[in-house]
């Protein structure tokens, strides 16, 4: 066999998005609730506000009306022009 026809181990295989993301030169998205950085007080209390709806809820992808929802509920208003 030659080392082209040799699978790679599953830990190095690349998913098809990961492969096409290399071909057209994107890179994936980084998640800023992952990055090492100091949050402001009212930005972390809406990753904690948005993480609770998400768990009670049960939907780990809410809709924008959703996030809308749990904005308002921390008191957030239009103010009207």
């Amino acid at each position: 066999m030659t080392a082209a026809t040799i699978p790679a181990p599953r830990s190095t295989r690349r998913s098809p998005a990961a492969r096409a993301a290399v071909r057209h030169g994107r890179r994936r998205m980084i998640d800023p609730t992952t990055c090492e950085r100091e949050y402001a007080a009212d930005e972390m209390e809406f990753m904690q506000a948005l993480d609770h709806y998400k768990r009670t809820s049960g939907r780990m992808f809410p809709t924008c009306s959703e996030i809308l929802e749990v904005v308002k509920s921390l008191g957030y208003r239009r103010e009207q022009a």
